[in-house]
């Protein structure tokens, strides 16, 4: 399978296509014409944007400063328009991976193909030939856009039960902390 690569793309985001309880999450690259679609879970966007800003952060504690590394997301980087179209899932990923690449001063987002027996502890590097790789290298100013922009997607879906956390439903849901009566 392919390594799709993207250097310094036109937009990287997380978006979804749905209704808050049935939306799907995907991460898109667009490059010219060029444009990929990658599906993921929720937990993984927000994990992603999680790291991401944890990071650049680091980064930018460890640089002392000098890193060119935005503390917060630049004005003309923020996104908040859909997907871009067609939304035509390339693969499902299951191992993600994040580095920083010093020499460019850019961020590497690698997103492996979903293949039953993901590594938790993923590097980036040379994937296996047979899975596919989504991998895509932004400035840190693209990755600060990418996390909040990604945390706001998450963010934007069915509100939380007040009493156990759960997501509430147009029709409530069986609340675990009223022993099973709807919420």
């Amino acid at each position: 399978m392919p390594v799709i690569s993207y250097e310094l793309p036109d937009r990287f985001v997380a978006g979804t296509v749905g209704e808050p309880g049935g939306r799907a999450f995907f991460l898109q690259a667009r490059e010219g014409r060029r444009l990929t679609s990658v599906g993921l879970e929720k937990f993984q966007v927000s994990l992603l944007a999680e790291r991401l800003s944890e990071l650049l952060d680091e980064v930018l504690r460890r640089s002392g400063g000098t890193a060119h590394v935005p503390a917060v997301t630049p004005d003309a980087l923020h996104d908040d328009e859909p997907l871009d179209e067609p939304v035509e899932e390339e693969f499902r990923v299951g191992t993600m991976a994040l580095a920083w690449d010093p020499e460019d001063e850019r961020v590497v987002i690698e997103a492996q193909e979903a293949t039953g027996d993901e590594d938790e502890d993923a590097e980036v590097g040379e994937p296996d030939p047979a899975i596919a790789v989504l991998r895509v290298r932004i400035s840190a100013a693209q990755a600060r856009a990418f996390a909040e922009r990604a945390l706001k997607v998450v963010a934007a879906g069915r509100p939380p039960c007040p009493l156990c956390g759960l997501p509430l439903s147009a029709e409530g849901h069986v609340c675990p902390r009223q022993n099973g009566y709807l919420g």
